[in-house]
């Protein structure tokens, strides 16, 4: 089956957990940007040692690095019938550097499905998260700044998505169980 999907949604929607659910029943990779940022850093590759020197600067990768690593990914011969993009594009600049990508090689983009989460309930689950897992630099403050960013500058593809009529939402709360269902349910007009 070969589909090509974008999952979106802000921090703490659980589009990881999903995006690795959903890629199974579908046979596709899930393609996550930090995925690919961290395999080529560990593989040394000249990518890698370009997004470690920005990412322990605690800088964003820029644009056009992430493009060619995801441009890059998705050449791979497992991603040619399809796949299902985590955490890219991150911005409406990606969205057009992923519609070359996706042109270029003749393709189009199936849907875009966006976890719709409260706010609050991110909030209370990322705390908890970082209580579980000890992670000191999830605080509060923080997690806010991070869903703050994420209505700025990744929330506006819902809205160039929703143009183009390729938008999917759906609601990211509930048991994982629950949420997956959602999600097929969503895919299902797409993919028959």
């Amino acid at each position: 089956m070969s589909a090509r999907l974008v999952l979106l949604g802000p921090p703490g929607a659980g589009k990881g957990t999903q995006a690795v659910r959903l890629a199974e029943r579908l046979g596709v990779p899930a393609i996550s940007t930090g995925d690919i940022f961290r395999s080529n850093i560990k593989n040394g590759t000249e990518l890698g040692r370009r997004v470690q020197d920005i990412t322990a600067s605690g800088a964003l990768v820029p644009d056009e690095l992430t493009n060619e690593l995801v441009r890059d990914r998705l050449a791979q011969s497992d991603a040619v019938d399809g796949f299902l993009l985590d955490g890219y594009p991150r911005n409406v600049a990606q969205v057009a550097a992923l519609d070359e990508m996706l042109a270029t090689a003749g393709q189009q983009l199936d849907l875009a499905v966006e976890l719709t989460v409260d706010p609050q309930v991110v909030v209370e689950r990322l705390t908890r998260r970082a209580e579980i897992e000890g992670r000191a630099d999830d605080t509060e403050d923080v997690i806010r700044h991070r869903l703050d960013v994420y209505a700025e500058q990744t929330a506006p593809i819902s809205q160039v998505y929703a143009a183009r009529g390729v938008l999917a939402q759906v609601d990211g709360l509930g048991e994982v169980d629950e949420v997956t269902e959602r999600l097929v349910a969503a895919l299902a007009p797409v993919l028959s």
